[in-house]
């Protein structure tokens, strides 16, 4: 047995968003000590929202984070509209749905080429990547564009959209706008399935393991914007039940919270939508998963990448389908406010966000709260470092446990500054 004693500390995790850090001690060939640290400071956003009227958190919430704004939003919106038993019109919700496919379409995109892929070809930026693989590149920023015009569309913009309120929209695009954008739409989904047929022959570490997968799912569509709570250990929960479940703790060496369901970790974001709604995908997409070898559902958190890749694919052809039935409508219903909690969640890219709202009978917040997925992922992933670097080989030298490190995190697309809520603190004298 080897007698090596190291500690490895990496501060600063490359390529993800916030700032978090690793810490492992390794004795006599065993990983003694792991920690996933997140050091950021609270960011007091739920506290940002007391006293604020009810139509003004759309907007707030946005800035939570300024690569899935969408989805802070629609959590927003729906927890909001359930409360005030809103009954949106059909075009409304498509169109919140055609708003969150460009979400999905920019942020995973964003995620396999600029975060992800560098790894797969030894590569420490997308600029190293560039040298190696310039068309795939190009294309992957391309895809990009796609999603970001899609946000533009309907939001207004494609940093912090302006365009979604509680009731719907705040106007209905023109016809041209639509037709400009199905045109770019349409010549973008051939090159995403290029894009997935290439990731899905990229060699991934073969690395099982056991997880519990959590994320919304609908019986007649791959659910998105809405749906049911469920898991693959048989949960099936509405929104109002999701805290009765679902626990926030304080980790002693993270500012931010952790969630548990029924005491243990899970999973959500893309791999877990895609182990448990893979049977509701359209036929054109099975057939694409049956062409690369029908993957999932799959325990190897190294599909993560793939799953964006297809739920990419996915999203184009939603938004194209949407698109050639678009016509402008009346953008928005009447709201009328009533005291009372309200709760609503959504898929971002990332997996489930849920939201609360406590509101007063003039509309005012008067309590918020906000669980992203990147703070119920923590769990998992110090779980799935423990195992996935044990696998790896821990007399390896240091620099290959720390890359192989970044390559399991970067596989939960942690958004470091979303999960940074407002702690508890305990002082001694």
């Amino acid at each position: 047995m080897s007698e090596r004693k190291i500690q490895i500390d990496v501060p600063s995790l490359a390529r993800v968003e916030g700032e978090g850090a690793l810490h492992l001690k390794i004795e006599q060939g065993k990983l003694k000590h792991l920690q996933f640290k997140i050091y950021e400071p609270p960011r007091f956003f739920e506290k940002f929202l007391e006293g604020r009227h009810y139509s003004e958190v759309p907007d707030i919430v946005a800035r939570i984070c300024g690569i899935c704004p969408v989805a802070y939003q629609v959590s927003a919106v729906n927890a909001l509209e359930s409360l005030f038993s809103v009954e949106l019109t059909p075009w409304i919700k498509q169109m919140r749905r055609l708003l969150y496919c460009g979400e999905w379409i920019q942020s995973h995109s964003l995620h396999i080429h600029l975060l992800a892929l560098p790894d797969y070809f030894g590569e420490d930026t997308v600029l190293g990547l560039a040298t190696q693989k310039p068309e795939e590149v190009k294309r992957g920023f391309a895809i990009q564009e796609a999603g970001n015009r899609l946000i533009k569309f309907l939001g207004g913009r494609s940093v912090h959209p302006v365009g979604l309120q509680v009731g719907g929209f705040s106007k209905a695009p023109d016809m041209r706008a639509a037709r400009e954008l199905l045109t770019f739409l349409e010549s973008a989904l051939p090159e995403a399935v290029a894009m997935a047929e290439w990731v899905a022959g990229i060699e991934i570490p073969d690395d099982p393991q056991s997880f519990n997968s959590v994320a919304l799912s609908a019986d007649e569509r791959y659910a998105i914007e809405t749906g049911r709570l469920r898991s693959s250990s048989g949960l099936d929960l509405s929104e109002d039940e999701y805290e009765k479940h679902f626990k926030e703790l304080q980790s002693p060496h993270s500012t931010a919270l952790w969630s548990l369901l029924n005491g243990e970790d899970y999973l959500v974001g893309p791999l877990a939508r895609m182990n448990l709604n893979y049977r509701e995908l359209p036929a054109s997409i099975q057939t694409l998963l049956q062409r690369l070898g029908q993957p999932f559902p799959s325990q190897n958190m190294f599909h993560s990448m793939l799953a964006r890749a297809i739920e990419i694919c996915l999203m184009l052809e939603e938004a194209i389908t949407l698109l050639k039935q678009y016509q402008p409508e009346q953008p928005r219903v009447d709201v009328q406010v009533k005291a009372g909690v309200g709760f609503g969640w959504s898929e971002a890219p990332r997996g489930l966000l849920w939201h609360r709202y406590e509101v007063d009978a003039d509309g005012m917040i008067k309590a918020a709260k906000i669980v992203p997925p990147t703070s119920q992922n923590q769990a998992r992933i110090e779980q799935d470092l423990l195992r996935s670097l044990t696998n790896f080989g821990l007399d390896r030298s240091d620099e290959a446990l720390r890359l192989h490190s970044e390559k399991v995190v970067r596989n939960y697309d942690p958004c470091i500054s979303c999960a940074t809520h407002f702690i508890r603190m305990t002082l001694e004298r």
